[in-house]
């Protein structure tokens, strides 16, 4: 003899459930953890990036303060002088630097001084946290 099993009625309900809500929480916590961590990575290293971009435009910008000084015979009084010419200078053939490069990759002024501690003129970024000294993203970066 056969059973006959209704069409209309499960014979296991509880195993068609789905999903319980103690295990879609469990999963949606685990998913945002790996995103957190994942950005953490990723927007972290922007930072280091920012770091190693200051350290090229810090050495490219002092290059530029050298070529003003091969042709006007001069320092420039302050980094504008590398955008604007200067009145009373001659030999000035800039502009040397565009405006925004007068700023580190965190948007802060270089610290431009004259005459240096240990040459003619010092050139300095604050790094990432805006302020003299720190360590790692935070520290100063200096021509050198």
């Amino acid at each position: 003899m056969r059973n006959k099993r209704s069409i209309t009625r499960s014979p296991r309900p509880a195993a068609q459930a789905g999903f319980s809500l103690i295990e879609i929480i469990i999963v949606t916590v685990l998913i945002g953890g790996i995103v957190a961590f994942a950005a953490t990575k990723i927007l972290g290293g922007g930072d280091r990036a920012n770091h190693n971009l200051a350290r090229a435009q810090v050495q490219t910008l002092a290059q530029q303060v050298e070529s003003y000084q091969m042709d006007t015979g001069s320092l420039p009084n302050s980094l504008e002088d590398l955008v604007r010419q200067p009145a009373n200078v001659s030999g000035w053939l800039g502009p040397y630097a565009k405006e925004a490069a007068l700023k580190d990759p965190w948007g802060t002024p270089y610290l431009y001084r004259v005459p240096g501690d240990n040459r003619g003129f010092d050139l300095i970024s604050l790094g990432a946290d805006r302020k003299d000294g720190g360590t790692s993203v935070d520290a100063d970066i200096k021509y050198e």
